[in-house]
Order: C-alpha cells, then sequence, then structure tokens
C-alpha cells in the first residue's frame, strides 16, 4: 500500500472526502423506509449526528433543541458555559472582536478559571429542558467533572483531547487511567480523538462506549498547519471500523465509532456512514444555526492555548434553524442543510436499508467528483463551486 517517497522510506496513500464518490448500488430503496437510527448507550437515536462540543456550537438551550430532534449535542465543560454565569456577554465579545483581535481575546476569555458549581448547574438545565445532557472535557479534568455531572444527571460523558491513545506517558502529572475510568463510571464514556486501526484497537479495550475518529479536519481546526499531524477522514474512519470490527468478532461486543470532523455538506455524511461510521459528529455547519450560540462565528477547540493556539475564530454566518440543517426544508444550495434528506436519499440510491448496509456501500477514488461538469458553478461561486 506505501509507495517510496524517497531513499529508504516509504508513505502511505491516504484519502479524505473530495477524493472519493460513492456508486451507486444494483437495488434502489424509497428513501423514506429507510432506518437511519444508530444506538448508543443501550438507546437508539433517531438522528445519527452529534454536535461538536465547541462553545460556539453547543450551550443549553441547543443541547435541548438537538435532543427533540432526536439527536445529541454536547457541551463542552472546559469552556466559557462553566466559566462564567452568563455566557453570552463573553460570546457577544468573542463575536464582535475584529479577525486580529479575536485569538488574543479567545485566549484572554479562556483564563478565568472554571467554576465547578457551574458544571452541575449547566446539566441541571439541560435536563429540565428534558434534553439528553452529553458533556465533554480534556483528560486532566475528566476524573473530576465527571463525578459532578454524572451526579447531576448527565447522560453522557466525553473524554476528549488533540490526539487521545490508551497509553499516556508523563512526569510531571498522573495520566488519566480510560480503562480504569470507563469501568467504573455509571454513565457511557466516549473517548476521542484518534486516526489509526492500532490506537482504535487499544481504545475499545477501555471498555469505552464509542469512539471519536479525527486529528485536524475541522473548519476552525489548525492543528494539521501548526503540528503536522492527522490522516484524511476517509482513511482513517475506514481503518478505525475495521478495528471496531474486529473487536466485535473477538469479543461480542459492538462499539460505534463517530467521524468528527470534516464534513461541510450531506455528500460527506454520506460518505462517513460509507467508509463505516456509525455516526458522526459536526461543528461548523451545526454553528451556522440560529440557535448557535456563537453568532454566527466558529472557533477551534484548542484556539485558545496561551502559548501555541491550534484553531482559529472563522466565520460562517447564520443560515437556518437545527430543524432545517437537519430536516430541512433547504434554503441553501451548498448541501449544508437537510442532512437527514441527503442522507436518507444516498442510502435510497445505495440500496443501504439501515446504518450497517450503508457500510458495504462501494467507494472509488474520483478526484474529479467536485469539478467535472461543475464549471459554471465554480466560476460564479454557487452550489458546489462554494
Amino acid at each position: 500500500m506505501a509507495e517510496w517517497i524517497g531513499m529508504g522510506r516509504r508513505a502511505r496513500r491516504c484519502y479524505g472526502f473530495d477524493e472519493v464518490a460513492l456508486a451507486p448500488g444494483k437495488v434502489t430503496l424509497n428513501p423514506e423506509e429507510v432506518d437511519v437510527s444508530w444506538e448508543f448507550g443501550g438507546q437508539r437515536f433517531a438522528v445519527p449526528i452529534l454536535a461538536a462540543a465547541m462553545d460556539g456550537v453547543v450551550d443549553v438551550h441547543f443541547a435541548v433543541e438537538m435532543s427533540k430532534l432526536g439527536g445529541i449535542a454536547v457541551l463542552n465543560l472546559d469552556g466559557v458555559q462553566t466559566r462564567y454565569e452568563n455566557p453570552g456577554e463573553v460570546l457577544r465579545e468573542i463575536a464582535e472582536a475584529t479577525p486580529k483581535e479575536a485569538t488574543k481575546l479567545i485566549q484572554k476569555v479562556y483564563t478565568t478559571p472554571i467554576k465547578e458549581e457551574m458544571i452541575a448547574k449547566r446539566v441541571e438545565e439541560i435536563k429540565a429542558g428534558k434534553g439528553y445532557a452529553a458533556v465533554s472535557c480534556i483528560p486532566q479534568h475528566a476524573e473530576r467533572f465527571q463525578k459532578i455531572a454524572c451526579d447531576a444527571g448527565a447522560d453522557c460523558f466525553v473524554v476528549q483531547s488533540t490526539v487521545t491513545t490508551k497509553t499516556h506517558l508523563a512526569k510531571a502529572y498522573t495520566p488519566l487511567d480510560l480503562a480504569r475510568f470507563c469501568q467504573q463510571s455509571k454513565i457511557p464514556i466516549i473517548i476521542g480523538n484518534c486516526v489509526t486501526y492500532e490506537v482504535t484497537l487499544e481504545l475499545l479495550e477501555t471498555g469505552c462506549a464509542g469512539i471519536l475518529i479525527g486529528v485536524g479536519p475541522g473548519a476552525a481546526c489548525t492543528t494539521r498547519g501548526v503540528l503536522g499531524i492527522g490522516v484524511p477522514q476517509v482513511t482513517s474512519t475506514i481503518d478505525a471500523a475495521a478495528a471496531r470490527d474486529f473487536y466485535y468478532q473477538k469479543t461480542g461486543r459492538y462499539i460505534p465509532v463517530i467521524t468528527d470532523g470534516g464534513m461541510r455538506r450531506g455528500g460527506d455524511v454520506c460518505k462517513a456512514f460509507a467508509c463505516g461510521a456509525d455516526a458522526v459528529m459536526i461543528g461548523s455547519t451545526f454553528a451556522r444555526a440560529e440557535e448557535a450560540p456563537g453568532r454566527g462565528f466558529h472557533w477551534g477547540m484548542a484556539t485558545s492555548h496561551s502559548n501555541l493556539p491550534r484553531g482559529t475564530r472563522i466565520q460562517v454566518g447564520i443560515a437556518g434553524s437545527i430543524k432545517q440543517t437537519l430536516f430541512g426544508p433547504a434554503l441553501v444550495d451548498d448541501g449544508s442543510q437537510n442532512l437527514m434528506g441527503a442522507l436518507m436519499t444516498s442510502m435510497g440510491c445505495l440500496g443501504a436499508k439501515n446504518i450497517k448496509e450503508m457500510h458495504f456501500a462501494e467507494l472509488i477514488i474520483a478526484p474529479s467528483i467536485q469539478t467535472e461538469g461543475k464549471i459554471f458553478q465554480a466560476s460564479q461561486g454557487v452550489g458546489m463551486g462554494k
């Protein structure tokens, strides 16, 4: 699989969403009759899409509304929602900052200490709105925050960092024991992020309930530019799914893999499922929703790093409601709305009755898929030319 790239050095060719396409199936189905639901933590969800734990995307109101529509929105416990009693004022400042001021302001905003009592308060607010309370933090805070969130009624806990491995070595602090953490938890744990077969397999063995796949593909993330690391999402999802299937054959325990980041429109979402994803996590598209707290702006989770920010604030605009994003009607021509309609239609064309059958769709290498016959869209900056 690897190619020579120099004397004695080989590199494997990997693929992203724009380089592949889905070949139609031999049988087609009525899109209204496909099953797009997925199972997580012993519960079935109608929408296999999670809203990313990013401050410009998810707040309490967003989490409640996403739950009503059948999906999951993850609240960031390391962000402004737990640092400020009134995060709306801070989010307004970030939205009004000039591009030159934005990173410095975000770094300053995140120096305010996290108030642990706000963790319980935010979880309780989501539950009071009858929402599914999924929350996230970095490994260093996980044991402390998980107990607080769980006692407050959280339904799911996400441990997320730029790159996550089962074995983390450090002398300056005691690393989180992921296996012990997962096995002692009373609620499902999702771990992320990783991109390789070997690491996915090791993380599955911790006893987690889900794995996030993706390093650096997010619209507001600059990790790939700053650190030079990452694997394109098509290859990383396929490799992770292979690890999931091997683990299932060995243990009889099926743990969903969740492609996290890099999806701009419905076609990318469909390709993620064809690569083997059980669900997807999206940030920038939801940041465009009317209910998103970022007011049309979106920034990476590591943008606030005091010394080496790995993200930036981008303007995504406001395109419609969460409901429009998921179910339409689409009022934009770029494929970023009615994601569920796109998924159902794609499954119908592929002959896939459910998400697991979608995993067997034929993938082809097709770098011309974005440009073939699209000269007018490209020249006019509309549709696929955006």
